[in-house]
């Protein structure tokens, strides 16, 4: 006895160029879960055409795989004779449509390009703190160091760290 698949049988796909459109041809199986086969007939990502039939009453048959595939192979096989025989020529049209626009109405024309302004450049406002320097009626004073500085003077050292902590540590012990 031959075992029954549970999974779908692998599809097809095929891209075929006709009268300079370029067609996608796709067929899958469901399973037997949901024992259909369906193949889609695409142009520019629409489906064209679809055709789906159902394989529910041979899933008892042995080998139903096998059986399955030839049913896709033949389905696929039709949808590709139907396109080159141009069953499809007529469908669809090659004007596209935004999302709600129904064909019936006449396509509204592209909004005019809105005017390039010139901009006239400011140069960014700048921070407070630069202004406040900037209106000082005095100069900074220089630093022992010899670097210009707006505050600090009196923390600026020319002593190592380590000296620094050496007289800290001197004076807490001396007293």
């Amino acid at each position: 006895m031959a075992k029954t698949f549970e999974k779908a049988v692998t599809g097809f796909n095929h891209n075929i160029k006709h009268k300079g459109k370029v067609y996608h041809v796709q067929t899958e199986d469901s399973g037997v879960n949901n024992p259909h086969i369906i193949t889609h007939l695409f142009v520019g990502g629409n489906i064209l055409a679809t055709k789906k039939n159902s394989y529910a009453d041979i899933t008892k048959t042995p080998n139903l795989s096998e059986h399955v595939r030839e049913l896709m192979e033949e389905q696929h096989k039709e949808m590709l004779r139907n396109l080159i025989n141009g069953a499809y020529d007529n469908v669809g049209n090659s004007t596209s449509y935004q999302p709600g626009e129904i064909h019936t109405q006449p396509k509204k024309p592209e909004p005019e390009p809105m005017p390039l302004i010139e901009a006239t450049l400011t140069p960014p406002a700048l921070p407070p703190e630069v202004l406040a320097a900037r209106q000082l009626k005095e100069a900074p004073k220089e630093n022992n160091v010899g670097v210009e500085t707006l505050f600090g003077e009196d923390l600026i050292s020319e002593k190592s760290l380590d000296e620094v902590i050496l007289s800290y540590l001197a004076g807490e012990g001396g007293s």
